[in-house]
Formats: C-alpha cells, structure tokens, sequence
C-alpha cells in the first residue's frame, strides 16, 4: 500500500491530519431522515409484536423442509390484528418519546448539543419480543454544572411517568367485558368466570409482576369483575404498553452510574458522597441478581459448570469498582461467602438472575461512577424536593422480579 508523503512544514502536517481524521457533518437532511426511519422501522416492530402477543400467534413458524428446520411466513397479519397491535406500539412508543424529549429539550433549554432520539428496533418474528429496545439521545457537548446534570437527567423519566399513567388508568378504565377473553380462548368459556382457578394450575410463560404504582391504579380505577389474570395481559394492548413502561422508567431511575437516576443522585449528593453509594448500590444490585444460584447443598457438577463461570462472571463485573485485581478478588469472594450464608439462613431464597444481563452493561460498558462538573454548587431547595420525589417514583415503578 503506497503511504503519503509527509510535509516539512508543521503546518501541512495539522492539515493532513485534519483533513484525514476531521470528518464533516453529514446534511440535515440526512440526519432527519435517518431518524425518522429508524422511528417508522420502529413502530413496525412494536405494531407486529403487539400484534404477536395479542393474537398469540408468531409472524414465522418453525418447519421442516428437507431434514432441515426453517422458518416461513405464517402470513400477513389482518388489517383488524394491525391495529389491535397499534393499541401497543403507539402508546409505547409515545411514553418512549416523550421520554427522550425531555432529555433532549432540557438540553437545547442549556445549550448542550444533543441528538434526535435513536429508535432501536428489536424483532425476531419467531419468538415473542416487544418490537424494540428503546430509544436513546446522544450528548455531544460537556454539562457543566450539577444543576444540568440533574435537570436533563430528571426531564426523561418525569416526561415518560407523566404519560405512562394516564395510559394505565385508560387501560384500566377501558377494560373489556369477559367475553372478549372467551373469544381469544374458547375452550376457557365453560368455566365462566372462574376459570383462572382451572386453567392456570400448570401455566407456564413469561408474565409482568406488577410494581406497587400498576397495583395502586388497578385498586382505584379498574373493574374488579373484568381485571384480566397475569397470563392474559399480553391480550390487554394498553395495559402491556403502560407495564413496560413503568418497567423502563424504573430501569431508568436506577440511582446507579449514569443512569438518570444516577444523574439525578449525583445532582443530590454530588460527585464523591454520590459515587461511594453509587458503589455500595451496584454491589448489593448484583448480591441480589446472583442470590440463590447456589447453596453448599449444590453439587460439583453445578459448581463446575454453574459457578465457575459465576466468578469469572463477579471479577469481570466488580473489576472497575475496585482499582486492583486483588481487591477484586476479594469483594467477590465476600459477595459469593454472604449470598452462601444467605441461602443457610433462608432456604429457597432467590434472587433474580435476569438482573445479571443488566448487571454486566453496567459494570463494564456504561460504568458506575459519575464523573465530576466543574460547577458542584448544590441544587436549589425546589430541585431537592423533587429529587426526592423522583426516587420515590422509582420505588413505586420499580419491581425486584419483574418477569415472572
């Protein structure tokens, strides 16, 4: 490969590397429609999965076609199933932008540049998924101040809560007779409205515990007579939607790293009394995730091929917590010593392993600690109290086991 003649001059050698690393912005036009084509590929994904849930059906099966197993259409889903599966996305999809909004028109509010949201479609078609995982914004400017941090971290989620409650409380209020869980599921119809008693004694699937905050609004607004059982809500479009939107929010409102929930502890507590319990936060995240997948009763097959992944698992996830491997080493040998001494005090307690995933984006990729603003001057009284506010919203929206 031939290489460039390097100038003499200093001046030609910034050029060069100017002109090779320093790439302009594309056209506005572009970036626009990037955006909105991923926002429009987006609602196609969530429309087909709610879709999908809805009518219990798959957009492709799985079938054997000369010893091999493939996948084919099971065909278009009807114009009706269409918009039953819009009855998900679009409120979904609302609390999700709303949420992004928020982020980013507090951040044009402080004349930090940021990013349309980045819609992230997610769909397989052959198992059920709900069309997406989120929508982000990119920051592009410095914050400057403990004031911005914790206003553009609050504005998300305060915008996206706002929203995901009237969307439950019009689930809840719309509730659809009986019958109409007789029509999806004809063979429950002679056990009348009992039939949760019959029909759910060895179900098995995915359903959505409830937070304190969906328990609260079913309490006060729905119709006891029509409430659906866990393992039918995926039939109810606006109720899955408002769901999984307080599940977002509370993912979002983690008082961990650089969540928003870390922003908004961080703008409360500031830069070192935050990070020393961002810390303590992460470590009793993971103590929980991991609680129960082994016990002293566990035999060598399930430590050979269960734990020992497990601690190669808690050195890679508390490695940046700590600034020397063996200090590592040692708080996860006193994490695995507690959840053992735990498990001998409360037989058959269990954590939740689903938090791991979680778990190793934060320890690894998205990090725990907060990095400091040159303006650390606290929050005025107002920001505090709603600070606060904030965090009792997470506790309301936030569920330790939310997949059942």
């Amino acid at each position: 490969m031939p290489s460039l003649p390097l100038p003499d001059a200093p001046e030609a050698v910034s050029d060069l590397a100017f002109d090779r690393y320093e790439r302009p912005e594309p056209p506005r036009w572009r970036v626009y429609a990037l955006h909105l084509l991923l926002f429009l590929i987006t609602l196609s994904t969530t429309t087909l999965a709610g879709a999908e849930w809805i009518t219990g059906r798959d957009f492709f099966v799985r079938t054997n076609a000369f010893g091999q197993e493939v996948f084919r259409l099971t065909g278009w889903f009807s114009q009706a199933e269409i918009v039953q599966g819009l009855w998900f996305s679009l409120p979904f999809l609302g609390v999700l932008t709303v949420h992004e909004f928020g982020h980013y028109f507090t951040a044009r509010y402080y004349r930090v540049r940021a990013t349309l949201p980045y819609y992230i479609p997610f769909f397989t078609g052959y198992f059920h998924t709900i069309g997406t995982f989120g929508a982000v914004i990119r920051i592009k400017d410095r914050i400057f101040s403990r004031k911005e941090f914790f206003d553009i971290g609050l504005a998300g989620p305060l915008a996206g809560f706002v929203v995901a409650v009237p969307v439950l409380i019009y689930g809840f209020t719309h509730l659809p007779p009986l019958e109409y869980v007789f029509q999806i599921h004809p063979e429950y119809r002679v056990y009348g409205a009992e039939y949760a008693r019959y029909v759910y004694q060895n179900a098995e699937g995915m359903t959505l515990n409830h937070p304190l905050l969906y328990s609260l609004l079913e309490h006060w607004f729905a119709d006891p007579t029509r409430l659906p059982h866990p393992n039918e809500l995926a039939h109810y479009p606006v109720l899955l939607a408002g769901s999984l939107a307080l599940f977002f929010t509370a993912l979002n409102l983690l008082p961990i790293g650089q969540l928003d929930g870390g922003h908004i502890l961080y703008g409360l507590l500031g830069f070192q009394r935050f990070n020393r319990l961002s810390v303590v936060f992460f470590v009793g995240f993971i103590f929980y995730a991991g609680l129960g997948l082994f016990s002293v009763q566990s035999s060598w097959e399930t430590w050979l091929y269960g734990g020992v992944p497990y601690v190669l698992y808690l050195f890679i996830v508390f490695r940046r917590v700590l600034p020397t491997p063996r200090r590592t080493v040692l708080l996860l040998l006193g994490v695995l010593a507690a959840q053992l001494a735990l498990t001998l005090a409360v037989p058959g307690i269990e954590g939740n392993p689903g938090w791991l995933v979680f778990g190793l984006l934060l320890g690894r990729f998205m990090g725990i600690f907060h990095p400091p603003a040159p303006d650390e001057r606290p929050l005025s009284l107002g920001r505090k109290v709603l600070g606060w506010v904030m965090l009792a919203i997470f506790v309301l929206c936030f569920s330790p086991s939310p997949f059942g």
